[in-house]
């Protein structure tokens, strides 16, 4: 199978129209699989209390249900297909399986989502690549049709086809083309959420802290509700030693209209020593977003209370928090009610960006650095800058108004909103370390001088390629290959034509804050058209980075975990 470093195909549903590629063979497949890394995540659960033991277990019971609602989610034929797949033990069958539960789905992510699968198998017909609505709208439904019919619907029923937590169906009672109907998630998948729903309310009568206790109660309802809201304010004030994630929360997988959220799970161990150190951050919130490069009418004169963060040794993944490349930091809650009130809360996780770091990243600056600058790859900037990008996800416009009437970047932007905020959250955390070094406030974690400023400047660069070597279907590799072709443009990087580059740290400066203003501005005016111009320039891979990548062929895009901690706490039955 072939990456999908071509330009990006900006009509999503042009990409079901790709024709269908040769399955891959045994062979093939395993090779697929050896560019994610294996590694043991481990967590220290000694100190966990009796009733927090129980309650972690539990919660590892919990997230491998999300397992089974994001297979759902992702596509409609996944669960059987996967039901087929366990009981072919086949050299072909397993390596066939073992890829398809790597990818929640029988296509390749890191390879343009394209299909290692044989048009039909066990009856099945697959397309050739991940249908871009996923299982969230009807299939077969066009883009344009759907959008015409939200946009013939009362206000208070096109918030609700525009929500994270409904899915759209065909309307059962009109046959009729273009007519569909709202369920509510708790509806689309209540046998799941209502067996969740227990172990959650199992797992908060076990633990002892107050704190997660109520989180659990409220997520629970929420499930059976559909109403997240509460639940949300009180995963906002979790403080625990246990720390979970679990529920609908990210858009990724509705490339659509980047609406709906898909149901996903971290269960981790709170690090209190590293979480101490992160307090630094929250004090300078407000004077990090009173010095954006944006215009000041667009600046929040008043940012949130300073929002939660934390650093956790993971525990557990499902779902969306377990496919394809790992996250090694998320943002979260996305409801623009909770960010306006309370910014939101930045989770880090420790061992997952350890792994990372040391897999994927340490390797590929030995090919795409200068040797003389090889030497400033540095794991406390990399982590730095992650907690960066995740702070800046809370800073910047949240709110616009469109046709008279408030909306927020995430509806105007659509399809391009992804893309558009993991970039600005990039650029905009670069410029904020800088911005504090530049002012000594870093000087005891990063250090401060020309020294830090490389060290910083030249794992970014280096970390640059570890995102591009996923291919340029995720919405995190699209932001960075903007990234890389405007700051080469910019002169803040520079080709070297051999495949490797470096920083001009007499223009990085600069460029980085041009590129930022030019971010921030898009979601501040919810310039749709801004959005897509960018993309249509700049999502591309061109010759001189395509010669690094060449070069990476051997080292792991990502890393894949095995959770040797939880399967201690709760044997697999997978």
């Amino acid at each position: 199978m072939k990456h999908l470093l071509a330009p990006l195909a900006l009509a999503a549903a042009t990409l079901c129209a790709t024709v269908h590629a040769a399955p891959a063979t045994a062979p093939e497949l395993q090779a697929m699989a050896r560019r994610f890394a294996p590694v043991d995540l481990t967590a220290d659960t000694a100190k966990l209390s009796a009733g927090d033991r129980v309650a972690i277990a539990k919660l590892i019971e919990a997230a491998k249900i999300v397992d089974v609602l994001q297979l759902r989610q992702r596509w409609s034929g996944n669960e059987a297909l996967w039901a087929a797949l366990q009981k072919d033990t086949t050299p072909l069958g397993r390596a066939r399986r073992d890829y398809f539960w790597l990818n929640k789905g029988p296509w390749s992510i890191i390879d343009g989502n394209q299909s290692f699968m044989p048009a039909e198998y066990a009856g099945i017909r697959i397309p050739a690549t991940k249908p871009p609505g996923a299982n969230f709208y009807p299939e077969g439904a066009s883009k344009q049709e759907l959008e015409t019919w939200m946009n013939g619907l009362p206000p208070a029923e096109k918030e609700q086809a525009r929500w994270f937590f409904t899915v759209i169906r065909k309307d059962k009672d009109d046959k009729r083309a273009g007519k569909f109907t709202i369920v509510k998630y708790s509806d689309e998948y209540r046998a799941e959420l209502q067996k969740l729903a227990k172990l959650l309310k199992d797992a908060a009568s076990a633990t002892d802290n107050a704190s997660l206790k109520k989180f659990l109660n409220l997520r629970a309802d929420a499930f059976l509700s559909n109403d997240y809201l509460a639940s949300d304010f009180a995963w906002m004030d979790l403080d625990s030693p246990v720390d979970v994630t679990i529920g609908p929360y990210e858009t990724y997988n509705d490339e659509l209209f980047g609406y709906k959220a898909a149901f996903e799970a971290y269960v981790n161990v709170r690090d209190q020593k590293e979480t101490a150190k992160l307090n630094f951050f929250g004090k300078h919130m407000q004077e990090l977003e009173n010095n954006l490069p944006l215009d000041p009418k667009y600046r929040n004169p008043k940012v949130g209370a300073i929002a939660p963060m934390v650093v956790v040794n993971q525990v557990y993944g499902a779902g969306d928090g377990n496919m394809g490349v790992q996250t090694a930091a998320y943002n979260l809650p996305n409801d623009e009610r909770i960010i306006r009130q309370r910014g939101s809360k930045r989770v880090m996780l420790k061992n997952v960006q350890e792994a990372k770091f040391e897999a994927t990243l340490t390797p590929i600056s030995k090919l795409v650095l200068r040797p003389a600058d090889q030497k400033n790859l540095d794991f406390d900037s990399f982590f730095t800058h992650i907690l960066a990008h995740e702070i800046m996800h809370g800073l910047g416009p949240h709110a616009t108004t469109r046709d008279g009437r408030p909306s927020t970047p995430r509806q105007d932007l659509k399809d391009t909103y992804s893309t558009i905020e993991e970039a600005k959250a990039d650029v905009t955390g670069l410029w904020a370390l800088a911005y504090m070094m530049d002012k000594g406030e870093l000087k005891d974690s990063l250090g401060q001088g020309e020294a830090a400023e490389r060290k910083l400047y030249d794992t970014y660069l280096a970390s640059a390629f570890r995102t591009l070597h996923f291919g340029l279907t995720d919405s995190h590799a699209r932001g960075m290959a903007i990234q890389m072709n405007y700051l080469l443009d910019k002169g803040g990087f520079v080709s070297h034509g051999d495949g490797t580059f470096s920083v001009d740290f007499a223009k990085i400066k600069g460029a980085v804050a041009d590129l930022d203003r030019e971010f921030l501005t898009i979601e501040a005016t919810g310039d749709y058209a801004r959005a897509q111009d960018l993309m249509k320039r700049y999502v591309v891979i061109r010759p001189d980075v395509q010669k690094a990548l060449d070069k990476m062929k051997a080292v792991p895009n990502d890393i894949r975990p095995a959770f040797v901690t939880a399967t201690r706490l709760v044997p697999a039955q997978r």
